[in-house]
């Protein structure tokens, strides 16, 4: 199981939790209204600093990888070129 997967599993059961044991407090109804969009806010915040991070993370992979295909081209370029100056110089 990819750790994502338990991170999501692990949120999803914090927030059912939470809106469980705000259902059941022994509170108002417009108290209880109250945490529970606080609790939705936080949730909603905590997963996109989590997604944020998870998209920073993707980018600077990438960036890597496109670095090193980079190098890898450049040199493939330099070889073919001093390979093309030796085929020129034995024919010369």
């Amino acid at each position: 199981m990819s750790s994502g997967k338990v991170l999501l599993g692990l949120l999803a059961g914090v927030a059912a939790g939470a809106l469980l044991g705000i259902l059941f407090a022994p509170e108002k109804g417009s108290d209880t209204r109250k945490k529970i969009t606080k609790k939705g806010e936080d949730f909603a915040d905590a997963l996109k600093d989590k997604f944020d991070d998870f998209l920073d993370s993707i980018t600077e992979k990438f960036e890597k990888v496109k670095e090193e295909v980079s190098d890898f081209t450049e040199q493939g370029k330099t070889k073919s070129e001093e390979s093309e100056k030796d085929v020129k110089a034995a024919r010369g």
